[in-house]
């Protein structure tokens, strides 16, 4: 009998390939979608992975995680800026959504063996513990949106992406009819139709606030709320200076944005509370590589377990560390994941 497999569809290409590659590798596939939204966008990312399924012939299980994700991802996107955070709204939705509801559904439901993504990454049994290592397009590390994971959800989770370049993603999509682009890589939020900032100025009314110099606290001028600015912006500032400035620090409370020039934004070191570990390492101290944002080259660190917290010292020092966003610790030999935490 036939392992099975429960795949998130998108309506995109990344999960159409993934489930066309199971049924190939001989699982038992359906297809599973939540609604993420009371809007068109929704329904036609619905309708798109019913679409493919179709095409597949497989069967098909869309299912309401609206209430859910409104409250865990939404909310805590608009309560981040609030707070003067800079949110990570896709490691949220994979904590909650499909590694959540999704996760649920599927194994409890449908009685699902295994659940797979799209996601470029891959997971390898090593040394008694299922470990993340990266895909093998090193343009596409989505290990960084990954790293809540835990033991139980990766033993019972495959990347078939995991060897294949983009390219020849898409050239399987388009030889078996399937969609040949993501509705994911024409936007980078999934909810937000426009910018962060427009989507954010229409649920927050427009306040009087100050930028102030850092390094001398002096007032140099005035904007209409701090949700609009993130540590290191040097754009929308417009702010005249003798050279460019950059949003240093973000107070909340008060509808301050702190600006200085480009090396007041340099730091040495972190310290992290609730760090999440993919599994338990040999040592408490030792050499890795670190992501403080995405969008970013990995760079050197030491790192210091003490229970929970974490302190990561950078071999360089690092520009623009935000808090909100997510430090994540990768070997310094393979790449695969250690942990993180929320900045």
């Amino acid at each position: 009998m036939s392992k099975k497999a429960a795949v998130a569809l998108s309506g995109g290409i990344d999960s159409s390939v993934t489930a066309l590659l199971l049924l190939k590798q001989g699982y038992d596939v359906v297809g599973v979608s939540a609604k993420m939204t009371d809007t068109a966008e929704s329904d036609n990312v619905i309708k798109n992975a019913k679409a493919v399924a179709d095409i597949l012939e497989i069967p098909f299980f869309p299912f309401d995680a609206t209430h859910i994700f409104k409250e865990k991802v939404v909310n805590y996107f608009k309560d981040s800026y609030k707070q003067g955070l800079t949110p990570n709204p896709c490691i949220m939705c994979n904590k909650y959504i499909k590694w959540g509801v999704l996760f649920d559904y599927a194994i409890k439901e449908l009685n699902a063996d295994i659940i797979a993504t799209g996601h470029y990454a891959d997971i390898k049994e090593n040394g008694g513990f299922y470990k993340l290592y990266p895909a093998s397009d090193e343009h596409k590390d989505q290990l960084y949106f990954l790293f809540l994971l835990n033991q139980e959800q990766l033993k019972r989770t495959v990347f078939p992406l995991s060897s294949y370049k983009k390219s020849e993603v898409r050239k399987i999509a388009e030889e078996n009819n399937l969609p040949s682009k993501s509705a994911k890589e024409s936007q980078d939020i999934c909810f937000i139709p426009d910018s962060a900032k427009k989507y954010l100025n229409t649920i927050f009314p427009a306040q009087k606030g100050y930028f102030i110099e850092k390094s001398t606290g002096k007032i140099l001028g005035e904007h209409d709320g701090h949700w609009q600015f993130t540590i290191g912006q040097r754009k929308g500032i417009g702010i005249a200076a003798h050279e460019a400035l950059y949003v240093t620090d973000i107070d909340a409370k008060n509808n301050v944005v702190y600006v200085g020039y480009k090396q007041e934004l340099y730091a040495n070191d972190l310290f992290l509370k609730n760090i999440n570990l993919s599994y338990p390492p040999k040592e408490k101290s030792f050499e890795a590589l670190v992501k403080i944002r995405y969008n970013m080259q990995a760079v050197p660190a030491c790192i210091e377990l003490n229970e929970n917290t974490c302190q990561v010292k950078f071999k360089e020092p690092v520009s623009a560390i935000s808090k909100g966003q997510a430090c994540v610790i990768y070997d310094i030999e393979d790449g695969h994941l250690i942990g993180g935490a929320f900045i």
